[in-house]
């Protein structure tokens, strides 16, 4: 008999953990081996980093383990980081996973693979701006976004022990660049820091103490939407007391300021770099493979790498050729969490062609629009771009329910349907008779 056909899906994010999910239900054991390699040892779906850097969403909820999804859904999940691909013996290099404590977890792993997804997201890209790496927070991770909280509530803390008059840089956050994480952010942050201080913090004044800035280099916020849908995510934010600054280029980051290249000083207790966007350092040239200068695996329309036919990327890692861009003269598919998701759903139909060495029907790009969430107060964005050969605004409740679904989708893909309702209304009732922000 022949030996199952083995996947290796390596990026348990939006893509990569749909991808393993749907194979691993629907393909017995004997004819596909899916394995799902991650450094993190759970999930969360990457655009609610920003509520989880707030303090507005409880992990205990959003969480997902990759050991028991794989359990559940029938595949494997090794731990550890790539660090290499070998094409000629087909197999990924795994470095060795060590604890907090310094103690070896999993040794260095290599890992077999007929066929390999490579779904590893993407990251901030600083530009080379100084001082970035040293004093800036970034939202790249779970971890960064626990981080970012502990500090905010520190910062709090701190500023209710003190006796003295408050820093010019204290209880103020700079958020370097204006997209959608940035605006989020932003939004999700003017309702938790007050919201932290009413718990008996009496010396801090949440109007004249907490500040939030956010800078953008760009002419206006949201650069990569329409103008109308950018004045009126920057009205809302004005209207809350955010500071927006366009037009602003950031020449360094000092440890309690923003510097700009104009000269300005803008002081800060806690500045967040939300600007830019590329594929992880080590995936440049990683197996002799083309990359961009952003570091993404170019593809064919196939999502094949431009190099071997055995080896996939989906999601922001991944340079996608999407011809219909810009008035039909090409680009590249934009590094969105429904590209990732459309991505893995035609890359599960195509599995019986790859097993079976049959030609590949190319992706093709649905444009459904972008949302950005202003926290409880409202959403903006544009709808079904790609199917009416323009862009409709919608904002307010009807966005805000939009936006929601997005996440719904993935939750149905990881959980189906009757998980995702008892999930829900546990929610409902668990914000009833809980705080709207965690204190720790």
């Amino acid at each position: 008999m022949s030996r199952a056909h083995r996947i290796v899906i390596v990026g348990g994010g939006a893509g990569g953990l749909e991808l393993a999910t749907k194979l691993g239900d629907s393909y017995s054991a004997d004819k596909i081996a899916v394995t799902l390699v991650d450094k993190n040892r759970t999930h969360i779906w990457k655009p609610k980093l920003h509520e989880v850097a707030a303090g507005s969403m409880d992990l205990a909820d959003q969480e997902l383990d990759y050991i028991a999804q794989a359990h559940w859904h029938h595949f494997r999940f090794r731990l550890g980081e790539l660090v290499g691909i070998d094409r000629d013996k087909k197999e990924i290099q795994v470095a060795p996973y060590i604890d907090e404590s310094g103690e070896l977890v999993t040794p260095t792993q290599a890992i077999p693979y007929d066929t390999l997804v490579i779904s590893i997201g993407s990251l901030t890209n600083d530009f080379g701006t100084q001082g970035v790496e040293q004093y800036a927070q970034r939202l790249e991770s779970l971890g960064d976004a626990k981080r970012f909280h502990l500090r905010l509530v520190n910062a709090c803390l701190r500023a209710q022990a003190q006796t003295s008059t408050l820093a010019p840089h204290q209880l103020k956050v700079a958020i370097i660049g204006a997209g959608a994480t940035g605006v989020e952010l932003a939004a999700e942050l003017h309702r938790t820091t007050r919201a932290i201080i009413s718990f008996g913090m009496d010396r801090v004044d949440p109007e004249k103490d907490l500040k939030v800035v956010l800078i953008e280099a760009a002419p206006k916020i949201l650069p990569a939407l329409s103008e109308r849908i950018s004045l009126a995510a920057e009205k809302l934010l004005t209207d809350l007391g955010v500071k927006v600054m366009t037009n602003a280029k950031v020449q360094k980051v000092q440890a309690d300021k923003v510097v700009l290249a104009d000269g300005q000083e803008i002081p800060a207790e806690l500045i967040v770099w939300a600007a830019g966007v590329k594929a992880p350092d080590f995936l440049k040239g990683i197996g002799g493979l083309e990359t961009n200068h952003v570091n993404q695996l170019l593809v064919l329309p196939t999502l094949q790498t431009t190099l071997d036919q055995n080896i996939f990327a989906i999601g922001d890692c991944a340079a996608c050729p999407w011809p219909e861009a810009n008035n039909g003269k090409g680009g590249i598919v934009p590094p969105r969490a429904q590209a990732a998701h459309q991505q893995a759903s035609h890359l599960y139909k195509q599995i019986n062609r790859i097993i079976h060495h049959q030609p590949l029907k190319p992706y093709q790009y649905r444009d459904f629009g972008s949302l950005v969430s202003l926290g409880e107060y409202s959403s903006v964005g544009s709808m079904m771009g790609g199917l009416i050969g323009g862009s409709l605004m919608v904002e307010g409740l009807f966005a805000k329910l939009m936006y929601i679904s997005l996440y719904k989708l993935h939750q149905l893909a990881l959980h189906g349907w009757f998980k995702v309702f008892l999930d829900t209304l546990s929610r409902l009732i668990h914000r009833r008779t809980h705080s709207i922000v965690k204190l720790h």
